[in-house]
């Protein structure tokens, strides 16, 4: 009898890290200002949640079109999954919806086992499937993404984690959601893209 309750006071101590993953957006700096765990994070598309929308941070990063921008995360709780990187150019209305979430029916209710990464991404998709990892990370992750070559005065860099073996939360289902305000000029001297959608005027 005092087995069972060990086990079952470890598994409750367990649990909790498990159910709930969370990661800070390092570079480019976050819209919001985020704590030591990152939160708010769970509602999309750009984080905040049912009880608590966020504090701005002001913070617009200047950046150039058709250029590399480095994007750093760390994962504050361990969970595996994947990561995606989008952009809006008018709107965080223009953002994509999160992953599709492939799921199992358990007592405790659905599940997820995966989620859809666009291969090859397309825009609003930057980078799609980065850092999927089954263990915990011990070092931020970090990658380089490149910009499309255009202009906006006031871009949203949108940067999700889908959670693999994740119960559906509320709000964000299997996603947590962060995001950056960019100003990108584009470059002059390389070709404009012209797969984004039009700068509203």
């Amino acid at each position: 009898m005092k087995r069972t309750i060990l086990v079952f006071a470890s598994l409750l101590l367990v649990v909790p890290a498990v159910a709930r993953a969370h990661f800070k957006l390092l570079e480019p700096a976050s819209w919001l200002v985020e704590d030591d765990r990152g939160d708010p994070q769970k509602g999309g598309p750009c984080g905040g949640s049912n009880t608590d929308f966020g504090k701005p941070s002001y913070i617009i990063g200047k950046v150039v079109g058709g250029s590399k921008l480095h994007i750093k995360v760390q994962e504050t709780i361990y969970h595996p999954g994947h990561y995606r990187v989008a952009l809006a150019v008018n709107s965080p209305l223009e953002l994509p919806l999160d992953p599709v979430a492939a799921v199992i029916q358990t007592p405790q209710g659905p599940r997820s086992i995966s989620g859809t990464i666009n291969v090859p991404p397309q825009p609003p998709v930057l980078a799609d499937g980065l850092f999927y990892h089954q263990t915990r990370a011990t070092a931020p992750f970090e990658t380089d993404v490149t910009l499309p070559n255009i202009s906006c005065p006031k871009c949203t860099l949108q940067v999700v984690q889908f959670m693999d073996q994740h119960a559906f939360n509320n709000p964000g289902g299997y996603t947590y959601h962060h995001c950056a305000d960019l100003q990108i000029t584009a470059d002059p001297n390389k070709p404009r893209d012209t797969g984004w959608p039009a700068l509203r005027q």
